[in-house]
């Protein structure tokens, strides 16, 4: 029995081992034995509720819509061309500026039949056919779109015709048979360029019954296409998740984890020596590329330093009926430490550099997190609960969400009621940018001040509007 009792019980536990493979034996008695028939066990019947999947949030038409009005200033007409198609086509994937014109063929215009330069549609059937989008010199820009036709533009518009052109005859049968389709209604490259765009989600099942029906594309449909090419080519939101998705504390916290301090050593040399020259008391360094690309009239951006506080503030939101798009953005927030409050004490997420005069420089990690509501009512909403539940209050004792700060920040990019405007200065090299929150009639100081530091960065400035509570703190109030 020694080489069973040398065994762990965690060995056991996590392997799957026979018993013959221990090295032991059975004593005879027991190998001989009959065994005792087991008693039979009561069985207990309890009817449960079948599992239903947690809703998946899916945008629609008019997200797509939306989106595409606020962003791009698209409006597709309730009969929508094909020229229409091709215009905004040609306007989501920028193809005026990535036509490939390397080639000298390429860079001569095709010669449509039936468009001419300065027809509404010319330039962007120009663009498209160099990016190979459009690939016959007939246009009909006048035709009504059909839904066919818009799936074909859609699916090399979002850079899966190389994928289409893999798929054999069966695989393609297969995909069309998803939405309905019999393999014989396209042929050749049509029917690889339908299968890839039914497999890759392009065509979402919604759209399923408009393939089988053929004909005329709606103006919703178009809208979803014209969106779905977004999301292909990642030009579309860019967020960790929904407020109301199962697991979006578990990707706040993944955010927050993986988020390190900012270090964009050239720039932080710039902002520093404002900070050393009083031109400004603190400054944020964030990262471009966490942008959330949200619709600013529905946006709201909420800065803090503490992950729980976030996901408590998720929860506040769910709990008072407001469903948002979500993105974390890592920020790193820098202020001037002074020695008489003591030797500040470093960590992973929390570092200083001593300047001159004694005080520091210290560097500590922050989060911004970008709202994107439903709709203007409830951004305008936010501001309350956050008053009522997530700001410390001197003549008020009511539970408050942790981590609550007497000056929550909070701003829009919009106009919103009782939010007064303040000016944002902003030194930007590459994707890393700094930023320092000023009010309107220091902005021209602090702006002169970072143009002599980097007369070379670029150096920006505009105005937003913030809570009323961080206001007052740029005033010097303490509530």
């Amino acid at each position: 029995m020694k080489k069973f009792t040398q065994i762990t019980l965690a060995a056991l536990l996590a392997a799957p081992v026979t018993l013959g493979s221990l090295s032991f034996s059975l004593p005879a008695s027991a190998a001989t034995a009959t065994p005792v028939p087991a008693a039979p066990k009561a069985t207990l019947t309890v009817q449960t509720p079948a599992a239903k999947p947690a809703a998946v949030y899916t945008e629609s038409a008019a997200d797509f819509a939306q989106f595409l009005q606020a962003k791009y200033g698209i409006q597709l007409p309730k009969q929508t061309t094909k020229g229409d198609f091709i215009q905004a086509i040609a306007a989501i994937t920028e193809a005026n500026s990535t036509a490939d014109t390397s080639d000298k063929d390429a860079a001569q215009a095709p010669a449509f039949s039936d468009l001419k330069p300065g027809d509404a549609a010319y330039d962007a059937a120009v663009a498209l056919f160099h990016n190979g989008v459009l690939t016959g010199t007939e246009v009909h820009a006048q035709d009504q779109l059909s839904i066919y036709t818009a799936v074909f533009l859609a699916v090399k518009a979002a850079g899966f015709k190389e994928l289409a052109y893999t798929y054999p005859a069966d695989k393609t049968a297969k995909a069309l048979a998803k939405a309905g389709i019999k393999p014989n209604r396209l042929q050749g490259q049509a029917g690889q360029e339908l299968a890839a765009a039914i497999d890759t989600g392009l065509v979402p099942e919604s759209l399923y019954p408009a393939l089988v029906k053929g004909g005329a594309a709606s103006k919703d449909a178009a809208n979803i296409l014209l969106g779905r090419v977004l999301i292909s080519q990642g030009k579309y939101k860019n967020e960790i998740g929904r407020s109301n998705d199962a697991d979006i504390y578990s990707k706040l916290y993944a955010a927050y984890r993986t988020a390190d301090l900012i270090e964009a050593p050239e720039l932080r040399k710039i902002v520093d020596q404002a900070l050393r020259e009083d031109l400004v008391t603190g400054y944020n360094l964030k990262d471009s590329r966490f942008d959330s690309n949200f619709i600013d009239e529905l946006t709201l951006t909420y800065g803090h330093d503490s992950i729980n506080h976030a996901v408590q503030l998720i929860g506040l939101l769910r709990s008072e009926g407001i469903e948002a798009d979500v993105q974390f953005q890592p920020k790193t927030s820098a202020f001037i430490y002074l020695k008489e409050w003591g030797e500040p004490k470093e960590t992973p997420d929390y570092k200083v550099t001593q300047i001159d005069n004694g005080n520091y420089i210290a560097y500590a990690k922050e989060y911004d997190i970008q709202f994107e509501f439903n709709n203007t009512a409830d951004k305008a909403r936010f501001n309350d609960i956050v008053l009522n539940y997530a700001k410390k209050n001197s003549n008020s004792t009511s539970p408050l969400i942790i981590n609550s700060w007497w000056q929550p920040l909070y701003y829009s990019p919009t106009a919103l009621a009782n939010f007064p405007v303040i000016t944002n200065n902003k030194i930007t090299l590459g994707h890393y940018y700094a930023q320092s929150f000023s009010l309107k009639e220091n902005a021209k100081t602090i702006q002169d001040g970072f143009r002599k530091l980097a007369p070379e960065a670029k150096i920006t400035s505009y105005n937003f509007w913030v809570d009323q509570p961080f206001f007052n703190y740029l005033n010097g109030g303490s509530e």
